[in-house]
């Protein structure tokens, strides 16, 4: 009876629930927004900080790594053409450019095969003992292992112990060796040194070109464009990408043959590559 009388009743008689109670009130609108903001402003920034390791992970295999690995494999190489020179002398090959004339006392003409190891180049001006091992080709699987690779499209270069031609060649600016990184450090007057098993060959830089379209061919043409030579003669490019970091441009440098020098017992250097 007490139940009854504690539960009101609708006109019919019949009991009413109990009214629930009101929920508490929650924040106003603008707060639950902003909180919401902050939430989704706390997730992105999660993402930003894993995109940016990732990244720092990337740019440290590009520019270290890579180094590491292809300083790596191009001392093996180096190590194993100078040890085939020292076996005593063999057939050397040459690629002569279409039309080129071999020099007197040059090498047996025959076909280097892509990666084929040609000699060393060395430039004064990019380090004081600095040397790379020059292979064929220019492709990644060649310029990947931190060597200077000669070109063979879309000019097939001539060689330098060929009468005539441009001995051209490219390595990275950075990465894989960045064997080229300092090529902008080489200027006109410069030495550029090509070692052989028999010969060393000496030119001197006459000109230099700090940015061309990466389509511009002409740079290592037989007769390089816009170089200042004006017919044939026995010419080295260098080519590498600018500016550092980026592919979108190309620079050269240029140089022509002043002195063939013969490589004695001991592989006595030229002047120019002696330090006091």
């Amino acid at each position: 009876m007490t139940e009854q009388r504690a539960q009101s009743a609708d006109p019919a008689g019949e009991a009413l629930p109990r009214p629930e109670p009101e929920p508490a009130p929650g924040p106003p609108p603008a707060r639950r927004g902003r909180g919401r903001a902050l939430a989704a402003l706390g997730v992105l920034g999660e993402v930003l900080i894993t995109l940016g390791l990732v990244l720092a992970l990337f740019v440290a295999y590009s520019l270290w790594w890579t180094n590491v690995q292809a300083d790596r494999s191009a001392a093996a190489a180096s190590d194993q053409l100078r040890d085939s020179w020292a076996a005593g002398p063999t057939a050397a090959p040459s690629t002569a450019a279409p039309g080129a004339t071999p020099a007197p006392g040059a090498p047996p003409t025959a076909s280097y095969n892509a990666g084929d190891a040609v000699g060393f180049l060395h430039v004064p001006a990019m380090g004081r003992d600095y040397q790379v091992l020059i292979r064929m080709g220019t492709g990644a699987d060649v310029l990947d292992d931190g060597v200077a690779g000669v070109y063979e499209q879309p000019y097939r270069a001539a060689m330098p112990w060929d009468e005539a031609g441009n001995f051209a060649l490219a390595a990275h600016r950075d990465g894989h060796g960045a064997k080229f990184h300092d090529l902008d450090a080489v200027h006109k007057g410069d030495a550029v040194v090509v070692e052989t098993r028999d010969k060393w060959y000496v030119y001197k830089v006459d000109n230099t070109l700090p940015e061309t379209s990466k389509y511009d061919t002409g740079i290592v043409a037989p007769v390089p464009a816009r170089s200042g030579y004006g017919g044939p003669g026995r010419y080295i490019t260098l080519t590498t990408c600018t500016p550092v970091l980026t592919s979108r441009y190309r620079m050269a440098v240029w140089g022509s043959l002043v002195r063939v020098d013969a490589v004695d017992a001991k592989r006595t250097p030229p002047p120019e590559l002696r330090h006091p």
